[in-house]
């Protein structure tokens, strides 16, 4: 099932509309349930870290029950930072030193817990959020836990799942405390997966034709970079769409590993009869390039715009006008470097907030956004935001967004709306990497199988 994502502000409002719910009790007692499980086979002792604040209440009722259940309970705050053996065997620590509501780096003697937490070769349960970590970001505030284990109280927040969320976390459990979320607060966002968009996922009747499976052309490949745009018409093949122009800038032939791919010069691929465009793939720079990118936005198509299209837009204020300017469905999917220079500003700032950037980003340029990297953000054109947690660090190498590109590309010529296309497409994008094996050397074309047996798959449930 879909996995609501909120917000520090609104778990605030939440919690303010059941305040005459016992939530710290719930709380406590949710995590205190896993912890036992979690030590159940270890050494009986158990460190609880416990803060100042609302955290600190959840890990002294930790505490007690685990007391109640015969474990030997370390509880442990600033005040007993410098006194905590280094060589003790913990079965357990617990850390709920800071939760959702930390804002600034953490120091002096809660620092000193953190790294005595980190220096133990135990499992450690963080309680809400690893403490450190910024809920609403996923940026590290100084130091954080790096927890094995992170029971996350109400829903998701952000931070747990985007940039250096996923390296603190380790597995994500979710209490929900026994609360009505969609009649305390509805969501905006979710975690991004199938489930989302079951509604398209259905198989193709047999009466169908390449016709109906929609056209796409794909314009890029320069000179020294034909690999990309071919990547892309390869994806857009095994995923489904009828038929794939591409339109090449160096002039080429025929692809002999797809030789079901059409192409053509970038003018003939555009006059064809469309059903979408993808602009991007070893675009390059040049004023050819530059064209191609203003006849694409001034098109009446869904299209995608990826690498040197985007970075064209950044340098070229008119085509970022005429992209905000469109009706039909427009696909974004800058790395932080390119939505810096969309933005103009950095990519550490960028970093800093990556919901906020890509929401910027859709807003200017009038676009679904999918901000790439640890935890893909995504914001729809109507606001809703998702955040995907498909993939591993294998994808980082060559080709990756291409492929991406024409799996978004292949969607949107089957017909499936700008949202279900992105949210559904950066899923499947991360979710054939982790088919095709975790690890250095995963290459981008290895994708393209999976993908397609994935996809299957998903029509078919």
């Amino acid at each position: 099932m879909s996995e609501p994502i909120y917000l520090t502000r609104e778990i605030r409002r939440i919690e303010e509309a059941a305040k005459d719910i016992p939530l710290m009790e719930r709380a406590g007692a949710a995590a205190a349930e896993l912890a036992a499980h979690l030590c159940a086979d270890t050494a009986k002792d158990v460190l609880v870290l416990a803060g100042p604040g609302n955290n600190g209440g959840d890990a002294k009722i930790v505490a007690v029950r685990l007391r109640q259940q015969f474990f030997r309970v370390t509880l442990a705050g600033a005040a007993e930072a410098a006194t905590l053996p280094m060589q003790q065997n913990w079965g357990l620590i617990v850390d709920g030193l800071f939760g959702i509501g930390l804002a600034r780096p953490v120091e002096g003697e809660y620092a000193r817990l953190v790294d005595y937490a980190n220096a133990q070769s135990c499992p450690v349960l963080a309680l809400d959020i690893p403490s450190g970590l910024a809920s609403d970001t996923g940026c590290v505030l100084g130091r954080a836990v790096r927890a094995t284990h992170t029971i996350t109280f109400i829903a998701l927040k952000p931070g747990l799942l985007t940039l250096d969320g996923p390296d603190y976390c380790g597995e994500i459990s979710v209490a929900d405390l026994a609360l009505d979320l969609k009649k305390l607060a509805r969501p905006m966002a979710w975690k991004a997966g199938p489930d989302l968009f079951a509604e398209v996922l259905r198989p193709r009747p047999r009466n169908f034709h390449k016709g109906t499976a929609g056209s796409l052309a794909i314009l890029g490949g320069a000179s020294g970079m034909t690999g990309a745009a071919l990547l892309a018409g390869r994806a857009a093949l095994k995923l489904g769409a009828g038929r794939v122009y591409v339109g090449m800038l160096e002039e080429t032939s025929i692809d002999p590993g797809a030789p079901e791919l059409m192409l053509r010069h970038p003018d003939d691929a555009l006059g064809q009869d469309l059903d979408a465009l993808v602009i991007g793939p070893g675009l390059g720079q040049s004023g050819r390039a530059e064209a191609l990118v203003g006849a694409v936005l001034a098109s009446d198509m869904p299209c995608v715009l990826d690498a040197d299209a985007l970075n064209l837009m950044a340098d070229n204020k008119d085509l970022r006008a005429a992209c905000a300017k469109r009706r039909s469905d427009t696909l974004v999917t800058p790395h932080p470097g390119e939505a810096a220079r969309l933005l103009g500003t950095s990519i550490p700032e960028v970093q800093s907030d990556r919901l906020a950037a890509a929401q910027r980003v859709a807003h200017e340029l009038n676009a679904h956004v999918v901000l790439k990297g640890n935890g893909s953000v995504l914001v729809a054109r109507d606001g809703h935001w998702f955040i995907n947690t498909s993939g591993n660090p294998g994808m980082a190498s060559a080709g990756m967004g291409d492929v991406l590109s024409g799996i978004l590309g292949s969607l949107l010529a089957q017909k499936l709306s700008g949202e279900a296309s992105l949210v559904l497409g950066v899923h499947l994008h991360g979710a054939a990497a982790d088919a095709a094996g975790h690890g250095i050397g995963l290459t981008a074309s290895e994708l393209i199988e999976p993908a397609r047996r994935l996809w299957n798959n998903w029509l078919t449930k």
